[in-house]
């Protein structure tokens, strides 16, 4: 969506939702970021189309473990959509914030962060961390064509204080290391979020065109290992050897029969899986991660999705695909 929209939008839902006005005449925007090839211009690791892919050789005792050992986080493939992602201009308030002992040298970024008027973190009605979530705070910067991500963003009144946070350039292709081997982003496994999220603005384009942001609990994550193209992995992690590791790519199997999902919503999730599949990115309940439609002009209703809409997906439908060797992480990271 364009600039002027997200203003106009953000204008009249400010008032229903915060209380403010600040913006509608010359401030910031706030709401969605313009989706597409996972938000960046350039190709990178979650748009590539593994359709065509054989299953890694180690991809039937990855599966099997982890149906043996609870499947899904939640015992189901839910969908969680608690997060926002902003979109910011020139025009946005930038400002400085205090880490805290969530933010870890050298992986992460000290720098001044565009706060869009009237927007959200992660699972709360503004930038306050009340409920001691992960509140994780995500802009895109349209003009500089920069995504900014914070893990733990806390901001109330004038003090602003941040866990790890990670700045990625929106026109670059990224190594394989992305922002340095061995580096946490806001993101455990390395990646830049924003990219791998799904948006209601997509299902009803149609299309997904990047891969799925996919989270399990850290006891069915592979302890301390991970694989291209995460960079990182967690003291947190305790699973065996044959645990999914971080950067674990997931591929839902061709022969899935779609026309049993819910609704066309649905189907154009499980078809993005069969294309590009979902990526293990972080420690979590709530498997796959969608973007919230409240700065949005339709709603997930609309679409016919819901928490519940991917629940006959189980996890012996899936197959591992595009896998790496697997790095131990030594808690060294290398800025590239």
């Amino acid at each position: 969506m364009k600039s002027s929209f997200l203003k106009s939008l953000y204008c009249g839902l400010a008032l229903v939702f915060v209380g403010l006005t600040a913006g509608c005449d010359g401030g910031s925007p706030s709401g969605p970021a313009k989706f597409g090839k996972g938000v960046f211009e350039a190709d990178n690791p979650w748009t590539k189309d593994v359709s065509g892919m054989e299953p890694s050789s180690d991809s039937t005792a990855i599966i099997n473990w982890l149906d043996q050992n609870g499947g899904w986080g939640t015992g189901e493939l839910r969908i969680d959509f608690s997060i926002t992602v902003l979109a910011a201009d020139n025009s946005t308030e930038v400002r400085d914030f205090t880490p805290t002992g969530d933010f870890y040298e050298p992986d992460c970024d000290l720098t001044p962060f565009p706060i869009p008027s009237g927007g959200a973190i992660e699972g709360e009605e503004g930038y306050e961390c009340t409920q001691d979530g992960d509140c994780h705070l995500l802009v895109v910067q349209e003009d500089e064509k920069k995504l900014y991500e914070m893990w733990r963003a806390n901001i109330s009144g004038s003090d602003f204080q941040g866990g790890c946070a990670a700045v990625w350039d929106l026109t670059k292709a990224y190594p394989d290391t992305l922002r340095g081997d061995g580096c946490t982003s806001a993101d455990a496994g390395g990646f830049p979020i924003s990219a791998m999220l799904f948006s209601v603005e997509e299902i009803q384009a149609g299309a997904i065109d990047h891969a799925i942001r996919f989270i399990l609990p850290n006891e069915r994550i592979r302890e301390n290992v991970y694989v291209r193209p995460a960079t990182h992995s967690t003291s947190a992690t305790s699973g065996g050897p044959d645990a999914p590791p971080y950067g674990v790519r997931l591929r839902l199997r061709k022969d899935f029969p779609l026309d049993s999902l819910p609704s066309d919503g649905a189907r154009v999730i499980a078809k993005a899986l069969q294309t590009y599949g979902m990526m293990l990115a972080d420690g979590g309940s709530i498997a796959l991660t969608a973007t919230s439609d409240r700065f949005s002009d339709t709603t997930w209703d609309a679409v016919g999705v819901d928490s519940f809409a991917l629940t006959s997906i189980q996890v012996t439908d899936m197959e591992v695909v595009d896998m790496g060797d697997p790095i131990e992480w030594s808690g060294d990271c290398i800025r590239n």
